[in-house]
């Protein structure tokens, strides 16, 4: 079957978070759902943010009122349906004398940060005197110190599996998914779009199929094959890229106004909290975190307008400059400077373009664009990891309308279900009616060190077992490739025979979670590759073609924090 007879519901033009919650929720549906991505999924914006499901304590301040509590509703949700992947982080919000948000403040915007939360949700917030802050935080400078405040959010520590784990879960519900493939043109009949067409940037990638699964042989080429496919509805959920998208064929005013985020990955350091930070900046006012994250240390984030390519986004010297200030002015045992910073890491918001707005008072509110010249186009502007799955239903509530008022008989509506179910269903990883009961039973049944178990659950939840089965099968796979995290090589195989992934890049960076160690994976990658080799049958020319596209994958990890070391 030729890729232009496949007639799809929806195409998706974008396999970040956003993207991947509506192909989703769609899929759940029983719509017909093709979810396409120029790189690898979550492979741009979702994999550069700050790691938090929050639910929006400083949008208080703008009156987002509606944000908050749906951030609020929507952290409970993910919390529910993927407790391995969403946990609870306590956070201390330390104030100080002459901060623009002064003891009171804070404490009213606490408040009201309660009664906005569910009822049965996180602990409520509790307030610290002087000397009970220091108690909690010793390192933490004293010096104007007035108090502090705590309370609860969530983390997730790896947002890149938050994202593959609803590109799993559309792909159990039917939906086909490929990777690598960039958008050139919509295809536009009768005015309207009707499909897209795009390039497939993997030789032989399916383009049909229950899982998208491509052989693990396959890798990336230069290979720039034109496929189609036609669909009822077309998304572009691409992001920061939204408007490239659209100036293949859709005329449209800009949408995007992105701000660049950027973050620092430290070791641990001198009078490090155990707590997450969530402090006022001293130059701009503007909050900022210092969090611990994957055994290091999470310092973010910047907010500053960004016009640049959105390929090759980077921290810049006054980004670090300034993280590296305000974090040692709150903790000034720390003492951090370039040479303690083991990476960086940069990312473009995709929020909606205004010119009149300071950068920290644009909304966070996710916008659906539809286009009246084309109405079955529909462009997602914002959104935030924390909100994505709210976002996914309520696209997927107006694709539904639009097709109910256009169906054609051929396709019996009795099999479409017009409400959500999302927000209910546990993804993959947390698919057990009871998840601290499996992970006690999985620790009990595993020969695995414990630290290998809990890395795993913490990972691959329930999944964990499909990885076991691996091993039993042969057990040369339970050796460590990597010795900081623990990795096996069992890892290694599950992420192309079952996650998907088309590189090494996507193996260490978005499925093993090896590349975020404190050598960004730069120690693991060629054991990888000997694994693949070993394990898939890669070509010792692939190998080495692999190791060397991983290596300049990350350079943009390093290019600033690793200039001054010998």
């Amino acid at each position: 079957m030729s890729d232009a007879t496949i007639q799809f519901d929806v195409i998706i033009s974008g396999a970040g978070i956003n993207g991947a919650g509506i192909a989703r929720d769609a899929a759940m549906r029983g719509l017909k759902v093709l979810l396409l991505d120029k790189g690898d999924i979550g492979g741009g914006t979702s994999s550069w943010s700050t790691r938090l499901i929050h639910g929006g304590l400083r949008y208080l301040e703008h009156g987002e009122f509606r944000l908050v509590r749906e951030s609020l509703r929507e952290r409970a949700c993910l919390l529910r349906i993927a407790p391995h992947l969403v946990r609870p982080l306590p956070m201390l919000v330390p104030v100080y004398r002459q901060a623009r948000r002064g003891l009171w403040t804070i404490r009213a915007g606490m408040i009201a940060y309660d009664a906005l939360s569910s009822r049965k949700g996180l602990p409520k917030h509790n307030l610290l005197s002087h000397a009970e802050t220091l108690q909690r935080v010793p390192a933490l400078n004293p010096a104007g110190l007035r108090g502090a405040a705590t309370y609860f959010d969530a983390q997730v520590e790896f947002a890149e599996r938050l994202v593959l784990e609803n590109v799993i879960s559309a792909i159990e519900h039917g939906a086909v998914v490929v990777t690598y493939a960039r958008v050139h043109k919509f295809i536009i009949e009768s005015g309207d779009v009707r499909g897209v067409e795009f390039s497939r940037q993997v030789k032989n990638q399916p383009i049909t199929g229950t899982a998208g699964v491509s052989p693990a042989n396959r890798g990336v080429s230069s290979s720039n094959e034109r496929a189609s496919a036609t669909a009822r509805v077309v998304i572009n959920a691409a992001g920061p890229w939204v408007d490239q998208v659209l100036a293949e064929g859709a005329s449209s005013p800009r949408l995007i106004g992105g701000t660049k985020g950027s973050h620092l990955i430290v070791p641990r350091f001198p009078g490090a909290p155990n707590i997450a930070i969530y402090a006022e900046a001293e130059t701009d006012a503007r909050p900022f975190f210092i969090i611990p994250w994957n055994g290091k240390y999470l310092i973010g984030t910047t907010d500053i307008r960004y016009e640049g390519d959105l390929d090759n986004t980077c921290i810049d010297n006054n980004e670090v400059d300034y993280l590296l200030r305000e974090a040692n002015r709150v903790i000034p045992k720390a003492k951090l400077t370039r040479e303690q910073i083991l990476y960086t890491y940069s990312g473009v918001r995709p929020l909606p373009f205004t010119s009149k707005k300071d950068e920290q008072s644009i909304t966070r509110r996710h916008f659906i664009r539809e286009h009246p010249a084309l109405p079955s186009l529909l462009s997602i502007v914002g959104g935030k990891l924390t909100t994505y799955r709210s976002l996914a239903e309520e696209t997927v509530d107006l694709v539904v309308k639009k097709l109910a008022a256009r169906w054609d008989r051929a396709r019996p509506a009795r099999s479409i279900v017009s409400e959500s179910t999302s927000a209910h269903v546990p993804l993959p990883g947390a698919a057990t009616p009871d998840f601290d009961a499996f992970c006690q039973d999985f620790k009990k049944r595993s020969r695995l060190s414990e630290a290998t178990n809990d890395r795993w659950l913490r990972i691959y939840g329930t999944r964990a077992a499909l990885l076991l089965d691996l091993i039993e099968a042969d057990t040369w796979l339970a050796e460590v490739f990597d010795d900081e995290t623990g990795a096996l090589a069992a890892e290694v195989v599950f992420a192309f025979r079952h996650e998907f992934a088309m590189t090494l890049a996507d193996c260490l960076l978005r499925r093993t979670m090896v590349g975020l160690n404190s050598a960004c994976g730069l120690n693991a990658v060629a054991s990888a590759g000997a694994i693949a080799g070993k394990q898939l049958g890669w070509s010792e020319s692939r190998v080495a073609e692999e190791i060397a596209a991983y290596r300049n994958s990350i350079t943009r990890r390093n290019l600033l924090a690793h200039e001054n070391k010998p």
